[in-house]
């Protein structure tokens, strides 16, 4: 299997987001599908996040979303004036989708997120996201969130304030369990180190099912045929200064990365 330079992720991996976004729930799904009780089952779902400049927002997939390509000024009431031609930008539409665990009378058990930079940047985007947040846990639902992009700021459930500067690190995962609303679970992700095996909380009385991430990333990345990535670029998103010198050396050590 050809694999990534890096041990966990790769950030070069955040420039092909919307399919290596797909192909992680894809995965997931399938990972997880196997552990379940009978009676419980996984299923992909969908919204649609739409992209205006630096700001998304978010409409469910059965509304249908249609662009006019008939735009045209009217002149009406000019009789000596032109209109000077515009430029026309699409609002690009990004389906984000999520891991549901429902059980046999379609309610919602746990939800599963990889969070993309269209829930990250703009502050509509956001709000957007955070209100989907406490939809799922005013509803009793658990809520794993998986945060392995850089772009965007810190949107996890869990108070960002409530970690010390050196228990931060580049990619983060939070577990929210019903039956503990008062406390959230963050695993953290170097970019140095292994993705980590994180539990997926399930009812009351079941044991967690076991969703391994990086396997999940090393399939992504071989399935894409991703060894192809211009690694002489940098990557999206900001890293430290350490980090980023921590990343060269790693690029020239691995030959992706001339001297």
């Amino acid at each position: 299997m050809l694999k990534s330079p890096f041990p966990g992720m790769d950030p070069f991996l955040e420039s092909r987001w919307p399919e290596v976004h797909a192909s992680l729930i894809v995965y997931a799904r399938n990972q997880v599908n196997p552990q379940l009780p009978s009676d419980l089952q996984a299923n992909i779902e969908e919204n649609l996040a739409v992209y205006e400049g630096d700001v998304a927002t978010s409409i469910r997939p059965d509304i249908h979303v249609s662009q006019d390509s008939s735009l045209t000024p009217s002149n009406e009431g000019y009789s000596i004036a032109t209109v000077a031609a515009p430029l026309l930008l699409k609002r690009a539409p990004h389906p984000t989708r999520h891991i549901e665990i429902i059980d046999q009378d379609g309610r919602v058990i746990t939800a599963i997120e990889f969070i993309s930079p269209w829930n990250k940047v703009g502050s509509r985007a956001r709000e957007q996201y955070t209100r989907k947040q406490l939809d799922y846990i005013n509803a009793g639902v658990n809520l794993v969130e998986i945060d392995l992009v850089r772009q965007g700021s810190y949107v996890l459930a869990a108070p960002l304030e409530e970690l010390r500067p050196e228990q931060h690190t580049p990619y983060m995962i939070c577990v929210y369990r019903d039956q503990k609303p008062d406390q959230f679970e963050v695993y953290r992700a170097p970019l140095d180190k292994p993705l980590p095996n994180i539990p997926i909380p399930l009812r009351y009385d079941e044991r967690d099912v076991i969703l391994q991430l990086q396997p999940l990333v090393d399939q992504c990345y071989h399935d894409g045929r991703y060894h192809r990535m211009d690694y002489t670029a940098e990557p999206r998103g900001k890293f430290s200064k350490e980090l980023t010198h921590w990343l060269d050396e790693r690029l020239h050590s691995e030959g992706r990365r001339g001297k």
